[in-house]
């Protein structure tokens, strides 16, 4: 048998995992921009193949994942996340380097969906999107531990030997995913396939999985462009607009602290609502914004209100698609995260339509269309929650 709290820290140390992975190409560019002598097209095709790894891992996890466990995908995904990095570190070959990329993807992608699916499966339906509410925490966690580590290091050891020792602390923490046990595969024998082609069809789990759609396209957004926004359109010195990112990431992550808490004694539909609420007005005060504190304000607003979003609807779906939990939050963050991908493509073209200025008004839009969801979908989400 099983015991929950270590495979919950299990899950939370692969998530964290997921965040290095999904942030580590945007913190090492630079130097191996200068390493070799790339321009903005050789930069543009080393990056590429990290959004592509991590969208075949979502999608392929879930069957593996329902079909073998948890135990060997999570070591595995972990090992194909620590080969990317230290490949990045040893080798020159930029064919190498993009297949070191693509791992660094797969293995993130995999990371994410299954520790996602995995606390889903060993909680209750009354606290499992508080866990997977501190699950998002562990993501920040990861995201910013890269760059914080790289900027403090920077000085005395080259970002491959950073790279290498992260590996190293995967390797120790893989080591301890083999040392405990884990909650048993739901399939014993074949995959899933006919099972995952019927969850296809589910009306309920699509219309989850666009709710996430355009959670994961706004994330995408705010993080991409926010920067080009304020840069154009206020006199906010250019230090100060990046760090003005820093509060958008902030806000997310002491919402997922205080959502840990209200989860558990609110109406899910409440939390979506409210968050909707608060995103909204932080984007209103984005477009107002013509000073550092406002725009700081403003994004701390919009991740805090944002925040609800995913551990809610995973927890959804967890809870209504048990017998295939895997192959069912697999789905949906490959349709999520294909949003981030669809809905930045978007906003370039929208950028060169209209101007940077439309930047608001988008993720204003974006939002409305979420709030149209969760009203039309509000009986099941207070139902399971």
């Amino acid at each position: 048998m099983y015991k929950k709290n270590l495979v919950y820290i299990a899950a939370c140390i692969g998530m964290a995992f997921f965040g290095v992975a999904f942030i580590v190409m945007g913190s090492v560019l630079p130097s191996l921009t200068v390493k070799y002598n790339l321009d903005a097209v050789g930069a543009s095709s080393l990056v590429t193949f990290l959004p592509i790894g991590v969208l075949l891992g979502s999608l392929i996890f879930g069957p593996v994942v329902d079909r073998f466990g948890y135990k060997m995908l999570l070591i595995v995904s972990t090992v194909f996340t620590l080969l990317g990095l230290e490949g990045l570190s040893f080798f020159d070959n930029m064919n190498v380097l993009r297949f070191c990329i693509f791992l660094i993807g797969l293995g993130g992608g995999m990371l994410n969906g299954s520790t996602n699916a995995l606390v889903s499966d060993i909680s209750d339906d009354k606290d499992r999107s508080s866990k997977l509410s501190i699950l998002g925490v562990f993501y920040g966690i990861g995201a910013l531990g890269v760059p914080f580590l790289l900027g403090m290091l920077s000085k005395i050891y080259t970002y491959e030997i950073i790279l290498q020792w992260t590996g190293g602390f995967m390797l120790l923490c893989a080591l301890y995913f083999i040392t405990i046990k884990f909650p048993e595969p739901k399939v014993k024998q074949g995959f899933p396939i006919k099972k995952a082609f019927g969850l296809i069809k589910e009306p309920l789990l699509l219309v989850m999985s666009f709710f996430l759609f355009f959670q994961s396209g706004m994330e995408g957004l705010f993080n991409n462009w926010t920067t080009s926004y304020l840069k154009g359109t206020t006199p906010i010195e250019e230090g100060n607009i990046i760090l003005t990112l820093t509060f958008f990431v902030l806000g997310m992550t002491v919402a997922r602290l205080a959502l840990s808490y209200l989860l558990q004694v609110v109406k899910h539909f409440r939390i979506l609502i409210g968050g909707i609420t608060i995103a909204m007005i932080g984007i209103v005060m984005l477009h107002y914004s013509s000073e550092f504190h406002i725009a700081a304000v403003s994004l701390f607003l919009a991740g805090f209100g944002l925040a609800a979003g995913f551990p809610v609807v995973v927890g959804l779906i967890g809870s209504v698609y048990k017998e295939a939990t895997g192959t069912a939050i697999g789905l949906a963050l490959f349709i999520a995260l294909s949003g981030n991908s669809i809905l930045n493509y978007i906003m370039g073209h929208i950028s060169k339509t209209f101007d940077i200025s439309s930047f608001p008004v988008f993720l204003a839009i974006l939002l409305a269309l979420q709030g149209i969801i969760v009203l039309m979908n509000s009986k099941t989400i207070n139902y399971k929650s």
